[in-house]
């Protein structure tokens, strides 16, 4: 991770030093430090939702342990460099009014498309049933609603 940090800041220009924050005082750190809590908190709250809606528990942790979250946390940690990270520098270098603000629609930006949903999906099927080759998780697509009669619709679309 320090090395993305590392080729995040040469990237943006963003001035690096370390990971160094409060968890109980998010502007006690400086401008970077607390738009990488933003963003990574917005993704762990995506990959929570994940997890819980394959009925997975978010508490069961390989690498992380002892806390409610440790499996959001291991799992999150997949995509930190592609999604939260990028995000989060990207803001910094804006120049933003609003930090946790703009972080958290950054992140929703990257993660628009659902790609990370379907990824994050595939990754926990194959991580946890590994032997399991369903030909089904090629065309899984996580995000349908049901149209209340005997069929799903494709979610997002705006009608009006």
């Amino acid at each position: 991770m320090r090395q993305v940090y590392r080729q995040e800041a040469r990237r943006t220009g963003v001035k690096w030093d370390r990971r160094d924050y409060d968890p109980d005082e998010f502007e006690a750190s400086d401008a970077i430090n607390m738009a990488l809590s933003a963003a990574h908190t917005c993704l762990y709250g995506i990959v929570h939702a994940v997890i819980v809606a394959l009925g997975c528990s978010p508490g069961l942790g390989f690498v992380h342990t002892g806390h409610i979250r440790s499996f959001v946390y291991d799992i999150a940690d997949l995509y930190k460099a592609e999604v939260s990270i990028p995000a989060a520098f990207n803001v910094v270098a804006a120049g933003p009014v609003d930090i946790a603000a703009e972080t958290r629609h950054a992140v929703r930006d990257a993660v628009f498309d659902g790609s990370i949903l379907k990824q994050c999906t595939r990754d926990l099927h194959t991580l946890l049933l590994p032997d399991d080759r369903d030909d089904e998780m090629s065309e899984l697509n996580v995000v349908r609603l049901w149209d209340g009669a005997e069929r799903s619709v494709a979610a997002g679309v705006d009608y009006g």
